[in-house]
């Protein structure tokens, strides 16, 4: 008879800190804890970059800029309140500056290129449709182009997006309501 094999348990994984814990350990000097932060939001943040600025060069450069920004004022966040709203802030706000230059030095509209994930070719006919909806999301104006990446791309409720936007509710629903039936219009067409 064969010898019996040792069944070892499965390596328990270290627990996952809560954000709020991350940044108490980031404030109190441990460097990898906001690096797990920033591992937990970059891909968002810089989905929400790329969707505003429309260049993934500039994206990138906004997304390095929110989380420095983050890390230098990491002492101003409010305990209780959800960090994804304030790195959001940040980086929306890190893109407004940087459109604003680009609308300075060009006087010109900026284009948009969003990060296509082509699927499998037996979804090639998906794939066709999901072009067309970027290409719809990619012609809305500005202001609505942001609400419908943070709200359908990013999952943040009404109330999240108007924090981060700095825009009332109610001028966010609109926003919302407007961009929809533009994408409706576009798409039907």
């Amino acid at each position: 008879m064969g010898a019996a094999l040792a069944v070892e348990p499965p390596p328990v994984a270290a627990p996952v800190e809560d954000d709020q814990a991350l940044i108490a350990a980031t404030l109190a000097g441990r460097g990898e804890a906001f690096v797990e932060l920033v591992t937990r939001y970059e891909r968002a943040v810089f989905n929400l970059a790329l969707r505003t600025l429309r260049d993934r060069t500039e994206a990138e450069d906004a997304v390095q800029e929110a989380f420095f920004k983050a890390y230098r004022a990491l002492n101003t966040f409010r305990p209780g309140a959800k960090f994804s709203t304030w790195i959001f802030t940040i980086c929306y706000r890190s893109c407004c500056d940087r459109l604003a230059k680009r609308k300075r030095f060009s006087g010109e509209e900026l284009p948009d290129r969003a990060d296509p994930s082509a699927g499998p070719e037996l979804l090639a006919e998906r794939s066709d449709e999901a072009a067309r909806l970027r290409a719809a999301i990619d012609a809305l104006p500005e202001k609505y182009r942001t609400v419908i990446t943070l709200y359908h791309l990013q999952g943040k409720q009404y109330e999240e997006i108007a924090s981060v936007l700095d825009l009332p509710l109610g001028t966010v629903k609109t926003h919302l309501f407007r961009a929809k039936e533009q994408l409706r219009k576009a798409l039907s067409e």
